[in-house]
């Protein structure tokens, strides 16, 4: 028996004696924090992701290609890792290495590359947050975890909702999960802030439109 398996056991038990129609829980909270435009509540996500020390970026699909081109170049990054579902087209402008997510990657070889490109599967304008949920286009969590450099791709304004709930609502709970709200960063007892300990230092949104 795993941990996972042993939790699960925990929780069973703690609700073995719960009635069958025992009262459901009141879901009656607010939706989202007051009424905003779509092009409102793109520009509060920008904001958001700014306060969080994320690197915002925008673009159409047209100009897509070479901005993350720019960005690797001005990055210096001579490898990039690319899940393997990603649109070829993104990449199209750059002659960065491409290194492709393989399930026997070791952590090692992971952090040699040095840069990582995904889309995402929501990201949420309230709380300035990008959620990865492993699909092809996103990779398995570890490459965006690894790697010092995050290119994440943001479809405006399909991928955008207000706040938690209604992102909650997008995403499958049985899939891999990751909530990023800015790149990594921990601070001790001082409060001396510091970067990069259990994910990228650097992330970058690219907020992407219509072309």
């Amino acid at each position: 028996m795993n941990s996972r398996e042993r939790i699960l056991g925990r929780v069973r038990r703690a609700l073995a004696d719960v009635p069958a129609d025992a009262t459901p829980i009141a879901r009656d909270y607010l939706r989202e924090h007051g009424e905003r435009t779509v092009a409102e509540t793109v520009e509060l996500l920008a904001g958001n992701l700014a306060d969080y020390r994320a690197i915002v970026h925008r673009t159409d699909e047209d100009g897509l290609a070479a901005l993350i081109a720019a960005l690797l170049e001005k990055r210096g990054s001579a490898s990039v890792l690319v899940p393997p579902g990603l649109d070829e087209g993104w990449l199209a402008g750059t002659g960065v290495t491409r290194v492709a997510d393989r399930a026997d990657s070791t952590p090692g070889e992971l952090d040699r590359v040095d840069s990582v490109v995904t889309a995402c599967a929501v990201a949420i304008a309230e709380t300035g947050t990008i959620v990865l949920d492993g699909a092809p286009d996103q990779g398995r969590r570890r490459i965006t975890l690894v790697p010092d450099h995050h290119v994440c791709v943001v479809r405006v304004p399909d991928q955008v909702v207000s706040s938690v709930p209604q992102g909650l609502e997008r995403l499958d709970p049985a899939r891999p999960l990751t909530w990023i709200s800015g790149p990594s960063a921990t601070s001790d007892i001082e409060l001396d802030r510091v970067e990069g300990v259990h994910g990228p230092r650097t992330l970058e949104v690219v907020l992407m439109g219509g072309a």
